[in-house]
């Protein structure tokens, strides 16, 4: 890598030029160009000065992507372009999360198949179907299949997926190392997940325990906190009346679940509730099932809430949970996993009525449940009244679309800072060391670690993931003990238990008395996920190479993510890392926005309002793409605007043909065609016109301006800085320095000098090769095909070195920046004269008169060879002092006073 820092000129070994140039076909030219050369490969440094890392987060493979996809990744290979031209060696891989519940149910849908886990592995079968056209297969027409030849049905798609997705990665133009991939289900983070978390048990970190949890009936699984997603949810207020065990006189209580009255275990009001402390030790008998119940204060019960009491039930909601706990009640639970009553009726209710009742929603779904319930209770008067329709928020998991009941299971959890406050304080202090990009997001951090109020759930009843790697001894009567697990030596990692037979047991033993049963629960997707600064940096790995790259890479130094999973990928794998390795897993983080649809509503699969990333980049060019991405901040939401691609289009077929046009000059022949290779020293010294002077100057500003917001990790502040000065160069610059670049006479006859003629190329070659080298990360493709043209055999633009500011200042000199600013707004005015009077812009300007800020009269006309030059100004232009106390006046403005033109050159037939 070359420094510049103490350069004096650029050497540019210039190439043909094309006849036609344009952003088609430059995708499939330069990505096999990357690849053949691999310009994008970790070199293998062992320094950790000298490298990058960067955790980039592996998308979910479960069918497809979308452009939210496309902008985030593109905000993060801006990043690792611009370090890897900064001299890091870039360590930017790439995964797939491929083990999580989406990819199951892509796969139960793709091929019509569902797990039946008393089944045997059939090497032998082929699934009904190969893909179903979007078409749902209910459950009832899925064929059932042993868990193994499930599994490998996960990952024969789920390859497929991922080809798709680095074809459309490799498109896009990330600056990933292909050869530095992985898959969270893969063998080695299926080592390292069960690596971790038998430290995690050792140390204490993990335990298990039967416990009522959120749980989600139609993916038949727990659910963590940090999964939930509040939503508004339609429902009803039931008043109903319990009756004194005393005297038979009711207490009202208002419920939206009436069919949990069968679970009721106690009602409970707020202690200093003054309607209710009469009643406190008192017992009440539920309607319809006639169980005593007693009532009992509790200082999370709402006194302003409905009628101030409610009957607790095990389980509605985490309130009930909460109540049950503190107060030491029974567990009557009626609802079982697929979110049906239970079908056996409980031993406590013992009543007549309550058991016919009971058989009557027994199976029943709670919808089905909730009405005969109602009816009952209106034949029975314990109603009063019709129920009143309401709306309350309810939790749901993300990815679900029914109210999560709760279900008592046995369930393996990690501490997280939930129940342990001196953890918890450990890693709110861990946030403050994190940088944030864009800071505010910080604070979502910190609500999130204080609000926990439970550890995190990391076991899943699902089939495709990382098994946790436990068996448990069966006891001689059969049962099984889960207080004692048995677990595999690290180095035999990783195991499947379903599989694997633990040390002193033979398969025989499997699942009978005396023997050994397999932990058949897999690790939540999280649980994997979060260690993924672990499993891209050979933790823990065996061997020499596996423990230096560990050493060089960790901890990495950017997580880039979405805002909406800092509670969960980002919470997490700071909690992994601070539990194994005591340290943050990177030093930023930094996190995008979501991509708004036209109703500025997030763009998701799920809502069906995505884009196929494919088409825009069809259409638009990835360069263009790119740049539409790259124009949005850190931390914001941003819309879908093909307006903004288009202009990211524009700007890349300009910088092909500015660079075109400029190096064409003094090579052309008498057809116009550049075809000879040619050696060119641009040499500071060189520049000498005052007006390339301060091309150099502001460009100068620029590259400090860009390096200074690129380092900050704001890629849309150096984007807007290096592409306005850019439009600059090419509106105003090239059109007043390009006369005295071709070395031709002006409208006076007058020839500019050699130095003058060399100054502008010059500054034409160093401002070109500037601009390909700092719009590099934003379009690869257009800054790799001009450098090409600069550069022959030089390498990859993408390998060269970042500008430096102090090359152009040595150009500059003590100029004036603001001499281009001043001459583009007189060659403006002069043009303006010619507008108005609807001429032809090569009509001459034989006198004329302008007004402008006394401080610009100097610096204009200090270039104004250039300016009348481009303006084609043959007489005389006068300027005066404007007049900036009257009113409206701009400092900026240059006004137009008096002038004559000539007659315009006559058109060539």
């Amino acid at each position: 890598m070359t420094n510049e820092a103490d350069k004096t000129s650029i050497s540019a070994s210039l190439t043909p030029l094309p006849a036609k140039v344009g952003v088609e076909g430059l995708e499939e030219k330069w990505g096999a160009a990357w690849e053949e050369q691999q310009t994008y490969a970790f070199q293998g440094s062992r320094d950790r000065k000298a490298v990058y890392s960067i955790d980039t987060p592996p998308p979910t493979v479960s069918g497809s992507l979308h452009v939210g996809h496309v902008f985030s990744y593109t905000h993060t290979d801006v990043i690792a372009r611009f370090k890897r031209m900064n001299g890091f060696d870039v360590f930017y891989p790439m995964g797939w999360d491929d083990n999580g519940l989406p990819t199951e149910r892509r796969v139960q849908n793709y091929f019509g198949v569902r797990v039946d886990t008393s089944l045997k592995y059939d090497p032998d079968f082929k699934p009904p179907f190969e893909g179903t056209e979007g078409k749902k297969i209910q459950a009832k027409d899925q064929v059932p299949v042993s868990r193994q030849n499930f599994i490998e049905l996960c990952e024969r798609l789920t390859t497929e997926d991922e080809k798709l997705f680095e074809k459309l990665w490799r498109t896009l133009g990330l600056s990933v190392d292909w050869k530095n991939t992985y898959h969270t289900i893969g063998e080695h983070p299926r080592r390292v997940a069960q690596k971790a978390f038998l430290r995690n048990l050792q140390r204490g970190q993990a335990y298990q325990k039967q416990a009522p949890g959120l749980w989600d009936v139609t993916f038949q699984t727990a659910v963590a906190q940090a999964e939930l997603e509040s939503r508004e949810y339609d429902g009803f207020y039931h008043k109903v009346a319990f009756h004194l065990v005393d005297d038979g006189s009711p207490i009202y209580i208002e419920t939206t679940r009436p069919e949990l009255l069968p679970a009721c275990v106690a009602l409970i009001a707020h202690p200093d509730d003054e309607r209710y402390q009469k009643f406190f030790g008192k017992s009440v008998y539920s309607p319809l099932f006639g169980v005593e119940v007693p009532v009992v204060a509790h200082a999370a019960a709402e006194m302003d809430k409905g009628a101030g009491i409610a009957m607790c039930c095990t389980f509605g909601d985490m309130t009930d949970v909460q109540w049950w706990r503190d107060l030491n009640l029974p567990t009557r639970s009626i609802i079982q996993r697929n979110g049906r009553i239970v079908m056996t009726t409980p031993e406590w209710i013992s009543s007549a009525e309550g058991v016919d009742l009971f058989e009557q929603i027994a199976g029943k779904t709670t919808f089905s449940a909730r009405k005969i319930i109602v009816d009952a209770l209106r034949e029975s008067g314990d109603l009063d009244g019709e129920p009143t329709p309401t709306k309350r928020m309810t939790n749901f998991y993300e990815k679900g679309d029914k109210p999560l009941e709760i279900v008592t299971s046995r369930q393996w959890y990690l501490s997280n800072g939930g129940t342990d406050r001196a953890l918890n304080a450990e890693l709110i202090e861990r946030g403050k060391e994190l940088d944030f990009h864009p800071d505010f997001m910080r604070v979502r951090y910190e609500n999130w670690v204080n609000g926990l109020n439970g550890d995190w759930l990391i076991s899943r009843q699902r089939f495709f993931g990382v098994p946790f790697p436990l068996w448990y001894p069966i006891n001689a009567d059969g049962s099984v003990d889960y207080d004692n697990p048995l677990t595999p030596a690290e180095d035999i990692l990783p195991i499947d238990p379903t599989i694997d037979v633990p040390a002193g047991y033979t398969d025989d033993q499997r699942d009978v008395p005396g023997g050994f049963t397999a932990e058949k629960d897999i690790m939540d997707t999280w649980a994997t996920s979060s260690l993924t600064p672990q499993i891209v940096t050979k933790w823990a790995e065996p061997g020499e190479e596996n423990e230096a790259l560990f050493k060089a890479t960790f901890p990495m130094d950017l997580r880039p993510q979405g805002q909406d999973i800092i509670r969960t990928w980002l919470f997490s794998s700071v909690v992994r890392a601070h539990l194994e390795n005591g340290v943050l897993p990177w030093a930023h983080a930094g996190l995008s926005g979501w991509i708004l649809d036209p109703d500025h509503k997030k763009m998701s699969k799920s809502k069906g309002n995505v884009v196929v990333p494919s088409e825009p980049i069809e259409k638009f060019g990835a360069d263009a793409v790119r740049y539409w991405a790259a124009s949005a901040r850190l931390g914001t939401d941003a819309a879908y605007e093909i307006g903004e691609m288009k202009i990211g289009r524009r700007l890349a077929i300009k910088l092909l043909n500015a660079t075109k046009f400029a190096l064409a000059i003094g090579r052309e022949d008498e057809n116009h065609q550049v075809a000879d290779h040619t050696s060119v020293t641009w040499n500071v010294a060189d520049v000498i016109h005052p007006l390339d002077r301060s091309v150099m100057a502001q460009l100068a500003s620029v590259v400090e301006v860009a390096t200074a917001a690129l380092n900050d990790y704001d890629h849309a502040k150096a984007l807007e800085t290096i592409e306005s000065f850019f439009w600059q160069f090419c509106d105003d610059y090239i059109e007043l320095a390009k006369n005295r670049a071709y070395g031709t006479a002006d409208a006076t006859g007058k020839l500019p000098t050699e130095q003058d003629t060399l100054s502008a190329r010059t500054t034409l070659g160093l401002g070109l090769d500037a601009f390909a080298r700092l719009l590099a990360p934003y379009l690869p493709y257009a800054t790799e095909e001009v450098y090409s043209w600069m550069h022959d055999g030089a390498g990859s633009v993408h390998r060269a070195a970042w500008p430096t500011a102090s090359l152009y200042r040595a150009a500059a000199g003590d100029a004036d920046g603001d001499v281009l600013l001043w001459a583009g707004r007189a060659l403006a005015a002069l043009r303006k004269i010619k507008s108005e009077a609807k001429v032809s812009m090569k009509t001459p300007i034989l006198s004329a008169t302008l007004a402008v800020d006394e401080k610009a009269i100097a610096l204009i006309e200090s270039v104004s060879g250039d300016i009348y030059e481009a303006g084609k100004v043959t007489g005389t232009v006068e300027w005066v002092a404007a007049d900036l106390t009257a009113d409206n006046a701009n400092a900026d403005e240059i006004t137009i006073t008096t002038s004559e033109l000539g007659e315009a050159p006559a058109r060539k037939k």
